[in-house]
């Protein structure tokens, strides 16, 4: 069993400043997403603008729960800094968390109308975000009042997209509101590269995952499942992805290419970077097998949407 830790020290909080984090509560915390800064200056928009229509000047980066139990290779966090699998008290409250997010991101965009570049219409809309993705680090699934806060969104009418690794089938069960978009990172085909790949410190983490594959399938929400494609790692057996799709039946199917960013340099190299000719006949493999179709994509961020020929309507209604 993980000895379990505090929540982040003033220590580990001077770290997560350093890279740009804001602690908006004991263990949840935000950072200004690269393409939310771009879209403001006209300079570009996120995937999920394209994708799915959510406006990236809009959207909020945000994490209920800084801690994780794996340590994926792949992941472009500090993974030494939080890797217990349970929060300790005190824990957030949802109301104060969405109030203390929307406070601290519109703080730090406050300056962006000193830049000449500054798109002045998107920098007033930004001030109330719509959309939380709820992805920026850890495993948000580890907070308690996971559906506190999803309900408390929706009471907003801000659309949640959460991200999750799949360990913790029985709090996306146990969930009494839904995220409008749930993702759930596929990161390998098959249990042996997966424990190569994800470094999990749980040693059920391949069965929870499939579990949680089982339980995507009957989930009445938009679903997605990613993939973070990594050349020379887990680019391989298309097949053995097809099965594990097949079994979650999602809504939506992302192939991402890998970015060397962050911690995974220490990790990874250069070389393992794909091109996206290369992440799109990947996903195009794949799609084969799992008897669905490219339907979007976005060179500059090297990802691939997959869907079925008769896939639902792909933009939210903003």
């Amino acid at each position: 069993m993980n000895k379990l830790k505090e929540n982040p020290n003033q220590k580990t909080k001077e770290k997560l400043e350093k890279s740009q984090y804001r602690m908006v509560g004991n263990h949840s915390a935000i950072k200004i997403c690269y393409w939310t800064k771009k879209s403001l200056r006209n300079k570009g928009i996120c995937y999920k603008e394209k994708f799915y229509g959510i406006p990236s000047h809009r959207c909020c980066q945000m994490t209920p729960c800084l801690i994780c139990p794996n340590r994926c290779q792949f992941c472009w966090r500090n993974t030494d800094i939080f890797t217990e699998i349970k929060l300790t008290s005190p824990i957030d409250n949802p109301r104060e968390m969405v109030d203390n997010a929307i406070k601290m991101q519109k703080s730090l965009i406050n300056g962006f109308p000193g830049n000449k570049n500054i798109n002045i219409n998107k920098f007033k809309e930004a001030q109330n975000p719509k959309s939380f993705a709820i992805s920026l680090s850890g495993e948000p699934t580890l907070y308690p009042k996971l559906d506190e806060l999803l309900k408390e969104l929706e009471k907003r009418k801000i659309f949640s997209f959460l991200v999750t690794n799949g360990l913790f089938p029985e709090a996306l069960k146990n969930l009494k509101t839904l995220p409008t978009q749930l993702y759930v990172s596929l990161d390998a085909p098959n249990e042996k590269l997966y424990e190569l790949v994800d470094r999990s410190t749980m040693k059920d983490a391949w069965t929870r995952f499939n579990q949680t594959l089982e339980l995507l399938a009957k989930l009445k929400t938009r679903t997605v499942i990613r993939i973070t494609a990594v050349k020379n790692l887990n680019m391989t057996d298309e097949e053995g992805y097809s099965n594990l799709i097949q079994k979650a039946s999602p809504t939506f199917v992302e192939v991402k290419g890998y970015a060397w960013l962050g911690g995974s340099r220490k990790i990874l190299k250069e070389e393992n970077v794909p091109s996206h000719e290369e992440v799109k006949s990947f996903a195009q493999k794949i799609a084969r097998l799992a008897n669905l179709k490219i339907i979007n994509e976005k060179e500059e961020s090297s990802v691939v949407l997959l869907a079925k020929s008769d896939f639902p309507e792909r933009k939210l209604k903003v």
